[in-house]
C-alpha cells in the first residue's frame, strides 16, 4: 500500500504509479500522482535533484536519456513506498502551467484515414492521397509561441476566406479541432537523427488539439501549405507522460504499399496503442486509435532531421489528426460532418458541423500499462470565444 492516499492513485487508474507524468505548478517541478501533485524540489533524489529545482523541466529535458530513467526508477519506489519519504508534499493540481519551453514546433499529417477523407473532400475528381504521402511523412513548421498549456481559451481567429466576389476578411466560420498525440524532445542537441536513436531524444508523450480554421485553410493553403489557419493556436496537456510509461503500449505500424528509403526503416515497433476520447460539450463523438497512424514518431524525427536540421531539447513534434477507419474514429469535425454536409448531434439535442463560440472541447487518452494497468495522458482542454 502507497502512502499516498488518492483513490485515482491506483494501477486502474490513469495517474497511478505506472503512469508518473512529469509537470509543473505553483510549488515546482512536480509528479502527477492520481488527482494531486508531488513536489520533487525537497525530495532527496541523488544527482537528479540538480534538474528538477526550478519551476520548469527544461534542465531535466536537456539531462538526457540516463537521468530521466534514473529518476523515474527512484520517484516509482518512493511513491509506492508505505510511509511518506523525508521532504514529501502533496498539492493540488489545478495551478499546473506549461511545464517547458517551447523551442520549435513541427505538425504532421500522419494518418492515412485522415489523409484519404481530407483528400475526398478536397479533391472529389483526384486521387484522395498525394503521390508523396506513402513515402515519407509529410509535415510542416508551425509557431512555438502559440503553443497553450490545456484550458486556456481558444480566440476565434481572423483571415482571409473564399468569397464569390473575391476573397473576403473576418473571424473564422469553420473553426475545427485535430485531435494529436505529441511528443517532447530532450537530450544532447542533434542532426540526421536515425530511427535507432530517435526514442534517445524523446522525453514524453502529451495530448495536443492542433486548432484549425478551415475555411482560411481552404482559401490559403495552396501552395505552400498551412499557415494562419493553425499558427492561431495549439494546446497541450500540461503533464507530460514519460515515454517509457508506454513499453507495454509499443505496436507495429500499418504496413505502407511500397519499399521505404533506409533512413525511414525501423529495426523495432514504435506505433503506439493509444486510444483518444474527444469530447464536445460533455457529449462523446470520437474515440480514435492512435495505433491506426502510418507513420511513427521515430520516423517522423527521423525525417524531420535528415536534411541536417536540429533537434534540440523542448522542441514539439505532433502527430497529425488522429483518425481511424469508422466514422466515430475521426479526429477532427471536418471529417465528422464530411466537410458540413452531415452535421453530428449533440446529448442535448443541438447539431454542429464545426464550433460555436461558447463550445468546449475536452481530449483525454489511455494506453495500455504493465500488468494490466492503465497509462494516462494529461487531459487538453479548450473552450472557443469570439474575437
Amino acid at each position: 500500500m502507497s502512502w499516498i492516499s488518492d483513490p485515482n492513485f491506483t494501477e486502474d487508474q490513469p495517474f497511478g504509479p505506472q503512469t508518473l507524468p512529469y509537470g509543473v505548478v505553483d510549488g515546482g517541478v512536480a509528479v502527477r500522482v492520481g488527482d494531486r501533485a508531488l513536489l520533487l524540489k525537497s525530495l532527496a533524489l541523488g544527482k537528479c535533484s540538480e534538474f528538477v529545482q526550478g519551476d520548469s523541466l527544461d534542465p531535466l529535458l536537456r539531462a538526457g536519456r540516463p537521468v530521466w530513467s534514473v529518476l523515474r526508477a527512484k520517484l516509482r519506489e518512493i511513491v509506492t513506498a508505505s510511509s511518506a519519504p523525508k521532504g514529501a508534499e502533496l498539492v493540488g493540481i489545478e495551478t499546473a502551467k506549461l511545464p517547458f519551453t517551447v523551442g520549435d514546433y513541427v505538425d504532421f499529417y500522419s494518418s492515412r484515414h485522415h489523409a484519404e477523407n481530407v483528400g475526398k473532400m478536397f479533391r472529389p475528381d483526384g486521387d484522395a492521397l498525394t503521390p508523396n504521402w506513402t513515402h515519407l511523412p509529410i509535415g510542416y513548421h508551425g509557431r512555438a509561441g502559440t503553443v497553450y498549456v490545456s484550458g486556456t481559451e481558444i480566440v476565434r481567429p481572423n483571415g482571409q476566406k473564399r468569397g464569390s466576389e473575391g476573397p473576403k476578411f473576418g473571424p473564422s466560420e469553420r473553426l475545427d479541432i485535430e485531435a494529436e498525440i505529441g511528443f517532447v524532445c530532450g537530450g544532447p542537441q542533434a542532426a540526421t537523427v536515425s530511427t535507432s536513436r530517435a526514442a534517445e531524444h524523446v522525453f514524453g508523450v502529451a495530448l495536443v488539439n492542433d486548432w484549425s480554421a478551415r475555411d482560411i485553410q481552404a482559401w490559403e493553403y495552396q501552395p505552400l501549405g498551412p499557415f494562419l489557419a493553425k499558427s492561431f493556436a495549439t494546446s497541450i496537456g500540461a503533464w507530460i507522460t514519460p515515454l517509457e510509461a508506454f513499453s507495454v503500449a509499443r505496436v507495429p505500424t500499418p504496413p505502407l504499399p511500397n519499399k521505404l528509403h533506409d533512413y525511414l526503416t525501423c529495426d523495432q515497433p514504435w506505433g503506439l496503442d493509444i486510444t483518444i476520447t474527444v469530447e464536445l460539450n460533455d457529449t462523446i463523438v470520437a474515440r480514435p486509435p492512435f495505433r491506426e497512424m502510418s507513420w511513427s514518431f521515430v520516423q517522423q524525427l527521423a525525417h524531420m532531421t535528415v536534411n541536417g536540421a536540429t533537434v534540440r531539447p523542448g522542441d514539439l513534434f505532433a502527430s497529425g489528426t488522429v483518425s481511424g477507419p469508422e466514422k466515430n474514429e475521426r479526429g477532427s469535425f471536418l471529417e465528422l460532418s464530411w466537410g458540413g454536409k452531415e452535421p453530428f448531434k449533440l446529448d442535448d439535442g443541438s447539431t454542429r458541423s464545426f464550433l460555436e463560440d461558447g463550445d468546449t472541447v475536452r481530449l483525454t487518452a489511455t494506453a495500455p500499462g504493465e500488468g494490466g494497468s492503465v497509462v494516462g495522458l494529461a487531459e487538453v482542454v479548450g473552450t472557443v470565444r469570439s474575437a
